[in-house]
């Protein structure tokens, strides 16, 4: 629950959010949408708290937020991101970042829930190759799948996405999206959305414009 925040990044005389209240029922997936600047993502930064309110407060469960360590914040919820980022490191560690003490069995599940495990068993090096800095081995849609098994394998009732398909050509983006589809199955989700698939999979839609909703 936001309730009465607002956000202005250092560098701004404008407010990134103003009184902003809403309200994500659990289990629910909100859309968020707004022409660039309305504060969509500062309102996704917020959730995660890379950032903290200016004013007002979120509330998880009735408890303020701020109430909570980061890291035990981080237990609750995953991310994906439009831009993936990958280690410079194996296909293996990648993933496993998400969970660091996971099974091999569940690394491969969560390759399996992400649409990216069948790839990976191809490769003459398996798990074990290296995807380069940045990731540069990998297309775009390898690499956002390889963030969701990231994701699947971390776990946690929250699902925070800035929508991870538009920046993908149409075939990549179908793949991407069954993958994302079992991602949110049983998870309370916030996305940015910006392509209509999303918003139609949405139980409500909030629009901001001028930092409002």
């Amino acid at each position: 629950v936001f309730e009465d925040v607002s956000f202005t990044y250092p560098d701004s005389v404008t407010a990134a959010l103003r009184e902003l209240n809403l309200e994500v029922r659990p289990g629910e997936t909100l859309a968020v949408v707004g022409p660039s600047g309305s504060g969509k993502t500062t309102l996704m930064d917020l959730v995660a708290r890379f950032i903290e309110p200016e004013s007002g407060r979120i509330l998880v469960d009735g408890r303020d937020l701020r109430d909570l360590t980061f890291d035990s914040w981080t237990e609750h919820f995953a991310m994906v991101n439009q831009e993936p980022f990958l280690f410079h490191t194996t296909l293996e560690e990648n993933v496993r970042y998400g969970k660091q003490d996971a099974s091999q069995e569940e690394v491969e599940e969560a390759a399996r829930t992400a649409n990216i495990l069948d790839f990976i068993e191809g490769l003459a090096a398996g798990w074990q190759t290296d995807v380069a800095e940045g990731g540069s081995r990998l297309s775009g849609g390898q690499r956002q799948r390889l963030t969701i098994a990231r994701a699947v394998l971390h776990g946690g009732e929250l699902l925070l996405l800035d929508e991870a398909t538009s920046a993908l050509d149409t075939e990549s983006e179908a793949v991407v999206q069954a993958a994302l589809d079992r991602l949110m199955t049983g998870r309370t989700v916030i996305v940015i959305a910006h392509r209509l698939p999303t918003i139609r999979h949405a139980a409500r839609i909030a629009v901001l414009a001028d930092a409002r909703p």
